[in-house]
């Protein structure tokens, strides 16, 4: 059974999540991030890290700040936020005494957990999956009100029938990041996954990545997949070449 949990985010507010336990022997540990606007309850996020508890390795999710049970504002986080949240819950496992070893990320997770990884010496691998090159990307979503942003300070984001604030610091943050020399100078083993069909985050995406990335690096196409891993076990086979890549980087040194 799950176990619920609760550690501080990087900038406070206290943060929700669930740990999948690993059924059998334990193999290892990981932090699971999901999308921008993504709780740890998706389906995506949900069926992966149950899969690879299944598989053995016990994974934390959690969700963004302000979404689902975590407090906080929404509005009040960034690209930067969500990179120290991810190193916040690994560093809270690691404090458990289980150690993470892996990281997972989802589209805009994806993009976090490779900036994240640098400052988690555990982490010795980190999964993608339809993670976006350049995190400002995302500004696709919003692109009509990128001007009344910049100029009034916020405003409201309609997304999944939900109305979130977005602010301009979010703006200014994501388009200051620099993924590409995070890719670079990574020095951990990085899996690669995307779907040649992802009409969200294009597959150049995952090129400009497993380019940039320095080995040991992999790539695996999820084909048929959608961006959000909605199709009938799209998600569980992800996370089952998860489980088979991220073998050697799970036993201690």
């Amino acid at each position: 059974m799950a176990e619920r949990v609760r550690f501080r985010s990087s900038s406070g507010p206290v943060l929700a999540g669930l740990v999948d336990p690993p059924e059998g022997p334990t193999r290892g540990w990981g932090c699971s991030r999901t999308a921008s606007t993504l709780g740890k309850d998706c389906p995506a996020a949900s069926r992966i890290c149950k899969q690879l508890a299944a598989e053995g390795i016990g994974m934390l999710r959690f969700d963004n700040l302000g979404l689902g049970d975590s407090e906080g504002e929404w509005g009040d986080g960034s690209f930067s936020h969500k990179v120290g949240d991810t190193v916040q819950a690994a560093r809270f496992m690691n404090g458990s005494g289980r150690e993470v070893r892996l990281l997972v990320g989802h589209s805009f997770g994806g993009a976090a957990v490779i900036a994240a990884a640098h400052e988690v010496d555990s982490v010795r691998a980190v999964a993608s999956v339809g993670a976006p090159y350049d995190p400002g990307h995302v500004e696709h979503n919003y692109d009509a009100l990128v001007e009344r942003i910049l100029a009034d300070g916020e405003a409201a984001f309609l997304i999944g029938g939900r109305a979130l604030t977005l602010r301009r610091h979010f703006i200014e943050d994501v388009r200051a990041a620099d993924l590409r020399e995070q890719i670079r100078t990574l020095h951990r083993a990085l899996l690669v996954m995307h779907s040649p069909t992802d009409n969200t985050v294009g597959i150049a995406n995952a090129s400009e990545i497993f380019r940039t990335a320095r080995h040991p690096r992999s790539f695996v196409s999820l084909e048929g997949a959608d961006h959000l891993l909605t199709g009938r076990n799209q998600a569980k086979r992800a996370a089952r070449i998860i489980s088979a890549w991220a073998d050697p980087y799970l036993a201690d040194a």
